[in-house]
């Protein structure tokens, strides 16, 4: 079956003014993804719900490219050159120190003040055999852009297939180590809806174990811990907001939550080639019957419950972002990884390709198409 090919519509300029392009991908399941050339942003993903109802914006949105470059929340873009904290925005690599600017509590965050999040990427349509709708969005990093050594080709590729779900699959090469972590930083919202938040949805994420913060937001040193009987533990569906409020010191350091889940590796699926796929997360909206499923070649799950939207700005219908409008399901590696020799490596040699996948499903539409 074939598709609609992607296409480009004009959407602004970037602050230096550079035009920005918004591509949109349609599917025959009635779902329509929309990318932004400026940070790879996805500015829309259109969901119907079962048994065929109209569809709703399940990610939050901003209007214009100037809300996207000033309000700092990194609504729907994708992050790098390292997603999530660095301490003090320092690491050491083959003898050499080297500083990434800090941007939240003397850490880096998110690739520091001007990361992948603000750049302006460049954006090609990709012909694949199966006719399923797919954008390529390319950067190029410098030797010492925000302080990370290394020249970096990064892309990141999204294909909306029959079924809707939506795969992101990343690629980067260097031409000398770098530690490279990249992640996408959408804020999901089924309901449709900002104003209802998300503290009603059902979460599962498939983690025994979770990594505790200190006041900064990095982990702390040691072992991953438990989640049984902790407000972290999803290994079953349960509400967001069910334990979100309870005096508990880990709840206290982030406001709510804003940890990494360590994934597990059982009923882990293979025969994806190098790209071994496993389930991270189900999120559903018991109102409007949406349900989302994340499966990843990742190692972490970075779950945020959106606290920290203070109603600073609003979405494309004008309504205000308050806090928990929307959740953030971010599969990445472990924060702080170049300082923790005790986590898998975020090293990306001059001989090697980094190759990433993550793929945004909804069940509800596969069980109306049978």
């Amino acid at each position: 079956m074939s598709f609609a090919a992607p296409f480009p519509a004009p959407f602004g300029a970037t602050p230096s003014g550079l035009p920005v392009e918004r591509w949109t991908l349609r599917s025959a399941s009635g779902v329509e993804a929309a990318v932004l050339t400026y940070g790879a942003v996805l500015h829309s993903l259109r969901v119907p719900g079962p048994e065929r109802r109209p569809p709703a914006e399940v990610v939050l949105s901003l209007p214009d490219v100037k809300h996207y470059a000033t309000h700092g929340a990194y609504l729907g873009a994708v992050v790098g050159r390292f997603a999530n904290r660095i301490a003090a925005g320092a690491f050491t690599l083959g003898g050499t120190r080297h500083h990434i600017p800090g941007n939240d509590r003397g850490n880096s965050l998110h690739g520091g003040t001007d990361g992948f999040d603000r750049r302006l990427w460049r954006a090609e349509p990709c012909e694949r055999p199966d006719g399923a709708a797919s954008v390529r969005l390319s950067l190029d990093s410098p030797h010492g852009d925000q302080g990370f050594p290394g020249s970096l080709q990064v892309s990141v590729t999204y294909t909306l297939a029959s079924d809707g779900s939506l795969t992101l699959d990343y690629h980067a090469v260097t031409d000398r180590p770098t530690p490279v972590n990249l992640t996408h930083h959408a804020y999901f919202n089924l309901s449709g809806n900002p104003d209802r938040g998300v503290l009603d949805h059902l979460l599962t994420v498939d983690a025994a174990a979770y990594l505790p913060i200190d006041e900064t937001g990095l982990p702390l040193p040691g072992a991953p811990a438990p989640v049984a009987g902790s407000p972290f533990d999803f290994t079953r569906a349960r509400r967001i907001g069910a334990r979100i409020a309870e005096p508990d010191e880990q709840l206290s350091r982030a406001g709510g939550y804003d940890h990494c889940w360590v994934l597990d590796d059982r009923d882990r699926p293979s025969g994806d080639g190098e790209l071994d796929l496993r389930r991270a997360a189900r999120l559903e909206d018991p109102g409007s019957g949406r349900v989302l499923e994340v499966h990843t070649s990742e190692p972490g799950l970075q779950v945020y419950a959106g606290q920290q939207l203070d109603g600073g700005f609003g979405d494309l219908l004008g309504r205000r972002l308050g806090a928990h409008s929307g959740l953030c399901l971010e599969t990445q590696h472990f924060p702080d990884s170049p300082n923790r020799p005790d986590y898998p490596s975020t090293v990306l040699r001059p001989d090697q390709a980094l190759r990433s996948r993550t793929v945004l499903g909804f069940p509800h539409l596969t069980a109306v198409a049978r």
